[in-house]
């Protein structure tokens, strides 16, 4: 008894509801989940949320040129081209994937000039005899494999995730070069303070090795005043070179970031003190973490991974693919184009593995290990995140008690200053202490502009650690890719 295509299609419709392999469940994100104290709420686990918008998290240090140069690294940085560019990428295979659920139809025209063999008989042509004849064919083509076990399903299912997993893979990079933007602004910010102060500084040493001389052409300075004086203010002008260098290097970052060649930045100089860093709450909503695009990017890999098991497990079943050809043929170029010359074919393959050598074992075994491997990653992503972000916090706490300290001890070694410069001018003393009491005051102010902007870096880090603000909804648009 014959097939009927009519019954093959009522059993393909039954059978493609049907897709092997686990549906994919968000693990824990931590085998056990204590929540830090600075975290307010519950955690919720493995909820990716990479898409809720950050807003623009830098308008809280109010300045209008790190605004600027923000912007100018989010529309030319090169890295971020990449990033949009893979994401295109993984766009393009998600559509690759979903072609498999269409027919496939196609056209191979061809010509052929053959000659039989005289010692193989032809049919209705007589043996031992060799005929010579062209073949003119113009087919249309066609196939379609029903999605019986789901196997199209699940692999266009990964291609869907792992197009997310690209898509916060962007924000990623997008967070991170704004993170790095921010960072080496407020380290070039500190340098042009530093520059400031050690220029103010020298100043004032000229200005003292000037009044030592003086007092040594009245007799009341000596030699070795003089050479303290000269010293202490060559020691200074040294420190220049080293300091101009390193912001010279920051520019330069600044402007690989921004997507600009390091010879045709500028920034202006800005020596004004840095404003102190916006206030961190101290308690943090929960969701913040989940907003982090490394962890969202790191959960949609395992959904991927997972349906990838699907698509293993589907290559131990039959696959049943229809196959159909309609079109001419002739043996003449002139009648190829004739009815009579119409051809046509259709029908069912099924294809059935027997017999692999193990080889599909083996694929839905290293399939079922690549999920576990992205469990793992995802849940060290989240630790790394914790980690991340206690850093930072504790970053917050003692860098703001080491300023407190160091601001208490220049207050002090300012007034050891005015003391030795007092005594000095009352010949109580040589310049050996007016020096020593300079320096020790010079070295407290640098080590302060030094500390504001280390903490204006730690909140940077801090946004970045939490995915970009510390506000739960900036009500800003999402994102764009």
């Amino acid at each position: 008894m014959k097939p009927h295509l009519p019954v093959i299609s009522t059993l393909c419709a039954l059978l493609v509801g049907c897709a092997v392999g686990p549906d994919y469940e968000r693990p824990a994100a931590l085998k056990s989940q204590p929540l830090p104290k600075s975290f307010a709420g519950e955690w919720k686990t493995a909820q990716p949320s990479a898409h809720l918008p950050r807003g623009v998290w830098w308008d809280i240090f109010s300045d209008p040129e790190l605004n600027r140069l923000e912007q100018a690294a989010t529309t030319d940085n090169e890295s971020l081209a990449a990033a949009v560019a893979r994401f295109n990428q993984a766009r393009a295979l998600v559509d690759i994937a979903r072609s498999d659920f269409f027919p496939q139809l196609s056209f191979a025209g061809s010509v052929k000039r053959q000659r039989t063999s005289k010692n193989a008989p032809q049919s209705g042509q007589p043996a031992g005899e060799a005929f010579n004849f062209s073949t003119f064919t113009v087919p249309l083509e066609m196939s379609w494999e029903p999605d019986l076990w789901g196997r199209i399903r699940r692999q266009t299912e990964a291609a869907g995730a792992r197009l997310d997993a690209s898509a916060d893979d962007v924000e990623a990079v997008r967070l991170a070069i704004q993170g790095a933007v921010a960072a080496d602004y407020f380290a070039l910010r500190a340098f042009d303070a530093e520059l400031a102060l050690v220029a103010d500084t020298i100043t004032t040493f000229h200005r003292s090795l000037e009044l030592t001389r003086n007092r040594r052409k009245g007799g009341v300075a000596s030699d070795l005043d003089v050479s303290e004086a000269e010293t202490q203010l060559r020691t200074a002008e040294g420190q220049l070179p080293a300091l101009q260098l390193q912001r010279a290097k920051l520019a330069h970052a600044l402007a690989t970031l921004c997507g600009q060649p390091a010879m045709t930045f500028a920034t202006t100089a800005n020596p004004t003190q840095l404003r102190p860093p916006p206030t961190v709450p101290p308690t943090m909503p929960s969701e913040l973490l989940e907003r982090r695009p490394d962890i969202a990017a790191a959960e949609r890999q395992m959904a991927a991974a997972n349906a990838d098991i699907g698509v293993a497990k589907s290559a131990f079943f039959p696959r049943l693919v229809f196959n159909g050809l309609a079109g001419l043929q002739s043996v003449n170029a002139g009648t190829v184009f004739n009815w009579p010359s119409h051809l046509w074919a259709v029908g069912p393959t099924l294809e059935l593995p027997i017999f692999t050598g193990g080889r599909n074992t083996a694929q839905l075994a290293a399939a079922r290990a690549a999920y576990d491997e992205t469990v793992a990653r995802y849940r060290d992503t989240v630790l790394a995140a914790f980690q991340e972000i206690e850093d930072q916090l504790a970053a917050q706490r003692y860098l703001a008690k080491q300023l407190d300290a160091e601001t208490a001890a220049l207050v002090s070694a300012r007034r050891t200053q005015e003391i030795a410069n007092n005594r000095y001018r009352a010949g109580l003393v040589t310049y050996l202490e007016v020096a020593a009491a300079q320096s020790a005051a010079f070295d407290r102010n640098r080590a302060v502009v030094r500390l504001q902007g280390e903490r204006c870096v730690a909140t940077v880090g801090l946004i970045k650690a939490l995915g970009g603000g510390w506000e739960a909804n900036t009500g800003a648009a999402p994102p764009q890719h």
